[in-house]
């Protein structure tokens, strides 16, 4: 791949239908706390972002995968570029598009904000990581902050003078965010002294910002043991007076980055907190022993972040390889393969690589349909709340139940596609030259960060699905009950909704099971081993109702149209039936292996594992 050109490549369109026909964008706005934005207002957006990701961001994302970051004189270099497209990124107010005006943003809502954090991952995902952890952060604080801490960190984080980040892995900890070592000595002036190490931390150190803002859980000198006796600090890379001024070394010191597979223009950090016993911070809010709770409001953004990122390394791989395909002649059709002498077909004619395409296709269109969902939501609960408290509590506890699948089978069908959009490619594929062999090395992290696809399974059957008594997943279950009910006898997609009553009659028997195996204490060893699996028989679920969904919407608005806009729709329609029809049985299938209860894993001896 040549120095310095863009491979990024979307379809507006798609997005487009999504937001405004699918879910009624236009229907969200035009009303507080959205009064200032409409649909002309999000596709001017829309655009823009598109034309700053293809011109600035994209341009970099090869380049800086090349060159990555290194450390000189104890701070972390980033690739050439990356300052000035930090600065234009925040000139033009991409990242403060869904902020509160309080704290200098626009005010638009989240629908929007993840279609345009699409659009920037998708262009260069290790880039985007810096201003995306500093929105998460910032966000955090502007909501459980002092009104001091929010004055002088929240806009600072959010125009983009300083950076932010979350400190919680530990070398001894790794996931088990408990077993944290990090402690917090408390100050005559109600400061604390900070001391530990923390590991892979995104962003840690950078040349972008002028501040790097990190969040940090420490445990306070005499606080119980576990997540309970953990507090949130505010640690500054440099010190910061109350005026905003920065005045020299907070001792936060960089240990070292991390030389990953992919993602290698993030600065992956080991940092060391008061070496020398000179490390301030201040407790979040002024509370202490709260912090895992605070920190899970910048986690779960984080995790609908790491969806986010899944689907846009999928979609921009697909886009690729599509165009790769009908570009790239090889091999005779397949009703004359025996015949050398005929013409060399572009390989988009094969049918194993329509397949792929097809599969691809259908992933992309549906796991963006189940993150604006979540986004619309959001906006809904923001909307309702003091309004119509038990429409807003509704809306709230999608956002919670399709939390873990937005992460989850986001991030693991985003690497199962990017290796299957170098299948496409077949050898070159595999070569730097093109930017498919990129976003698979770069998405393979997205099901390990955050809490690894297994810790989102555990806290979806063992904590999102009982919230509210079962609530939450009852009005899911549903929702789609409604869908079904409304279309079982369409005459395009009749055959295919009772595919979908099929998966949903699956997943409801298998969250019974799951249910009954936590209550028997002889069983409930089945949970964990079968919590991946029902998380991923619940987002297919979840994908194959919002596809049929936009196909019904597309044989609708779609009856009259011709030309490009004709076969758009169309394509909905073939996502639709192809989801239904070869993923949706799986559904069934994996509910018939939850019920045979098996439990060979956990039944081997460790000897029997093998001796190395």
């Amino acid at each position: 791949m040549s120095a310095g050109i863009n491979t990024f490549k979307t379809d507006l369109r798609e997005v487009f239908f999504t937001l405004f026909e699918q879910f009624g964008f236009g229907q969200v706005v035009g009303q507080a706390p959205f009064d200032a934005w409409g649909p002309d207002e999000a596709k001017a957006v829309l655009n823009e972002t598109y034309r700053f990701a293809k011109d600035v961001l994209g341009p970099l994302n090869s380049t800086g995968d090349r060159e990555g970051c290194r450390v000189e004189n104890g701070a972390v270099i980033t690739p050439k570029g990356f300052k000035d497209a930090w600065n234009k990124l925040y000139e033009q107010g991409f990242m403060t598009v869904s902020v509160s005006p309080e704290h200098g943003g626009q005010g638009g809502p989240m629908m929007l904000q993840v279609l345009i954090q699409e659009i920037l991952s998708g262009a260069n995902s290790a880039f985007n990581m810096y201003p995306g952890l500093s929105f998460g952060a910032a966000e955090l604080l502007a909501e459980c902050g002092t009104p001091e801490q929010k004055k002088l960190y929240v806009e600072r984080m959010l125009n983009g003078a300083w950076s932010g980040t979350m400190c919680l892995t530990e070398p001894q900890a790794g996931s088990d965010v408990g077993a944290a070592k990090t402690t917090a000595r408390k100050n005559a002036d109600g400061t604390y002294n900070i001391r530990g190490t923390k590991i892979f931390i995104s962003g840690g150190d950078n040349d972008l910002s002028a501040n790097v803002v990190h969040l940090v859980l420490a445990r306070i000198d005499g606080a119980v043991p576990g997540t309970k006796g953990l507090s949130l600090f505010i640690v500054p890379k440099l010190r910061v007076k109350p005026d905003g001024t920065v005045e020299g070394s907070n001792d936060v010191s960089l240990g070292s980055i991390e030389h990953k597979m992919g993602i290698r223009a993030s600065a992956t950090c080991v940092l060391n907190f008061g070496e020398n016993d000179a490390c301030v911070g201040e407790l979040v809010g002024g509370i202490e022993n709260v912090g895992m709770s605070q920190m899970f409001k910048m986690m779960n953004g984080a995790r609908i972040a790491v969806g986010i990122q899944g689907l846009s390394l999928a979609s921009a791989a697909y886009f690729n390889a599509l165009d790769y395909a009908k570009d790239r002649k090889q091999g005779a059709p397949m009703n004359k393969w025996k015949d050398p002498t005929a013409p060399r077909a572009a390989i988009i004619e094969h049918a194993d690589v329509r397949r792929m395409l097809l599969d691809m296709k259908a992933h992309v269109e549906g796991i963006r349909a189940l993150i604006i969902k979540l986004a619309m939501h959001t906006d809904k609960a923001h909307q309702l709340s003091g309004k119509d408290d038990d429409q807003a509590a509704y809306h709230r506890g999608q956002v919670e139940l399709l939390t873990p699948l937005v992460k989850s089978y986001g991030s693991d069908q985003s690497y199962r596609l990017c290796s299957q959009a170098i299948q496409v490619y077949g050898g070159a594929g595999y070569c730097q030259d093109y930017p498919v062999e990129q976003y698979t090395r770069d998405s393979k992290i997205f099901s390990i960060y955050e809490g690894t696809n297994h810790i989102q399974a555990m806290d979806l059957v063992g904590r999102k699905m009982g919230q509210a008594g079962g609530a939450h997943f009852q009005q899911f279950m549903s929702d789609v009950g409604a869908f079904i009910e409304a279309h079982r006898e369409h005459k395009v997609y009749g055959e295919s909704v009772k595919l979908l009553a099929a998966a949903q009659e699956g997943v409801m028997a298998s969250a019974m099971a799951v249910l009954g195996w936590s209550q028997d204490a002889a069983k409930v060893n089945l949970i964990p081993l079968s919590a991946n699996r029902f998380l991923n028989m619940m987002s297919e679920l979840a994908v194959g109702w919002l596809l049929l969904d936009a196909a019904v919407i597309a044989e609708r608005v779609g009856a009259s149209a011709t030309g490009d806009e004709k076969a758009f729709y169309e394509g909905k329609k073939w996502s639709a039936l192809w989801f239904a029809r070869n993923v949706l049985p799986n559904v069934e299938q994996a509910a018939r292996l939850m019920a045979t209860e098996d439990t060979s894993s956990v039944d081997i001896s460790l000897e029997a594992f093998g001796a190395v």
